[in-house]
This record gives C-alpha cells, structure tokens and sequence, in this order.
C-alpha cells in the first residue's frame, strides 16, 4: 500500500496539487464509471435486465443515454479547464524550455478529450501521471509497491532479450564480414591511421628525442650507456683484428682499453645524436618512402590481426548473451529459506490430539 510522506509533500510545496489531483482523480473515476455503465446500458442483455427488474430506471436514463455526448461534454470541459490551468502555471514557472512543448508532454490529455470511445480510454494514463509527478517529489514511493517490481521487472526482461538479440545480430554480422574477406586492416590504415599521420610521426618524434635526452641524461642514461659500453666492449674484443693487438708487448693492453672507451663513446654519441635530431617531418619521409614497398597483406599478421578480432566478439557475444533475468530469479528465489523436514514433523507432533 502507498504511503504518503508528509514531510516531503510539506517541503515540496505540493499539497494544493495533490488536493487537485486527488479532486480529478475523483471526477476521472465518476467520468469512467459512467462510461462504463453507459456502455453496458446500450447492450441488449443489459437493457432487457434492466427493463425487468428496474423499468424506472430505464424511463429515468433513457433521455440521458440519447444525449450521452452532450453529459460526456460536461467531463470533458472540466479536464479541458483543468488541462489550461497547468499549462498556465507550467509557463509561468518556466518548468519547460519551450511555452508550447506542455501540450506535446501531455498529448494523452489532449486524446483524452475526444469524445470518442477508443480515446476516452486515454483519461486513464492521467492516473499514471498523477502517480508519477507524487513519486518525483517522493510523496510516495512507487519503487515499495509489488505492482510496480512486478512490471518493472518483466520490462527488464523484454528490454534485455531485445538488445541482446540485437547486439548479438550486429556482431554476427560483422565476423561474416570478416570472414568473408573484409579488407578491414585496410580500412583501418586508410580511414583511421592515414588522417591521423602527422599526429602520430610528431608524437613518435617527441617520444624518441625524448629518449635521446635520457640517455645523454647522467642521472638516467646509466643503464643504456652501461648496455651500449658492454656490447661494444664485446664486440670489441672479438674482432680478430683487435685481439692482435695483445701481441705487442707493454701497449697492446693499453691501445685495446683507449679504442674499446673510444669507439663506446662514439656510438653512445652517435646514439643520442641520431634519437635528438630525428624530427617528424624524417619520421613521415621514412613512412611514405622507406615503407612504400611493405605489404603487410602478404604477411600473417594480418590474418593473425583477424582472428583476433573474431575472438574477441565471440566472447562478446558469449557475455552478452548471458540472460541475467534469469540469474536474478535463481537468486531471488535461493534467498527463499526452505522450510526444514524435521520442523514439520515436530508441527505434526504437537498437532496430534493426545
């Protein structure tokens, strides 16, 4: 059952509405009923009842059911006052961006008047309205009602099967695709990487000068000078032409150790020079020229590129798939506690008269 917060409906400053809704609430159920009963009056069935047990009250109604449209006008000028008033009020507090977008938010009130029989039945959603301007300021609170888990739940579940029916249609279509021979990765250069070049070349420029400055650095360039002196030095020493050097006596030590520190210097330098000087405009050249030639259709990658892809949306597809709904069941129904066997049989026990 729906309880009024009090307390929120004085903050809100919604007690008069609610007097209001509550008098339309009235007039609506009054407006239905009669509908209801008139259009029952004009079936045989009902009419010959009536003229057997109550013939009075057909003498009576008889005048009023021929003129039923001139009554229902009646119901229909009030909501129609009642329409205009909110309207009025909606502009003045400026509830909406525009003064004529009230009518098309409440267009239901709009159908509703039409002094029809399938629009009379849109009067009822200004029940569902006023339901939802009280739960807004919660007044009440709509999310307590049994009624409303129910639909809201059942509303999850067609939401939920319908996008994933969709989602999952999406992604089929596109491993078809791929699997079909769908120049994807040449899409992907042409499209996506090729208009975004320049931005590419001058952050892998910034990158390597970067790491140019690093190494030159003394506080972090220790480790790769370190590397490239060892590699060197390696390097150095096996050469044949080196290691004679051993042969001379008293320098031949001394010339291998000042050539080794040399030659690391050299490349160390050449090294930094070559990753600071290295601009983007280089870096493009050697895209558009050096890589002209490189096909990476004729490599595996690209098929390895592929599979990957179509993985990947199987395991999407597999996760969307998943009907959570049901889940949700399973659980809210496990948190259920069983009722224990030996209770019972202690229930009968003490039931049984002695």
């Amino acid at each position: 059952m729906l309880k009024i917060n009090r307390e929120n409906l004085r903050n809100s400053h919604e007690t008069p509405w609610l007097v209001l809704d509550l008098v339309m609430l009235g007039v609506l159920f009054v407006n239905l009923a009669w509908l209801i009963f008139d259009s029952l009056y004009a079936t045989d069935f009902v009419y010959g009842q009536l003229g057997t047990y109550f013939p009075g009250l057909i003498d009576v109604y008889d005048p009023v059911h021929n003129n039923f449209l001139l009554v229902d006008l009646v119901f229909i000028a009030i909501f129609f006052t009642e329409f205009c008033f909110r309207w009025i009020v909606a502009i003045v507090r400026k509830e909406h961006l525009r003064w004529y977008f009230f009518p098309f938010l409440h267009w239901y009130d709009i159908v509703g008047l039409i002094p029809t029989g399938a629009t009379r039945l849109f009067r009822f959603l200004r029940i569902f309205s006023i339901l939802h301007r009280l739960h807004k300021f919660e007044i009440i609170d709509l999310n307590q009602t049994a009624i409303f888990r129910f639909f809201a739940f059942y509303a999850d579940v067609f939401v939920e099967e319908l996008s994933d029916r969709i989602v999952v249609k999406v992604l089929s279509d596109a491993q078809k695709d791929i699997s079909a021979g769908s120049p994807l990765l040449d899409d992907i250069n042409d499209h996506v990487l090729a208009p975004r070049r320049p931005v590419i070349t001058q952050w892998l420029a910034g990158v390597i000068n970067h790491l140019g400055k690093s190494i030159s650095s003394d506080e972090h360039g220790e480790v790769i000078r370190e590397h490239v002196r060892k590699s060197v030095g390696k390097a150095v020493r096996s050469n044949a032409q080196v290691s004679t050097l051993n042969y001379l006596p008293v320098i031949g030590r001394t010339i291998e150790n000042t050539l080794e520190e040399s030659v690391t210097d050299i490349v160390t330098a050449s090294l930094v020079n070559l990753l600071s000087d290295l601009d983007a405009q280089r870096i493009d050249h050697f895209i558009s020229v050096g890589m002209h030639d490189y096909t990476p259709t004729a490599d595996a990658l690209d098929k390895e590129v592929l599979s990957v892809v179509n993985e990947c949306l199987e395991l999407v597809k597999a996760h969307v798939s998943q009907q959570r709904w049901k889940s949700h069941l399973t659980d809210k129904e496990s948190s259920i506690p069983a009722t224990d066997p030996s209770d019972e049989s202690e229930l009968k026990a003490d039931s049984t008269p002695r």
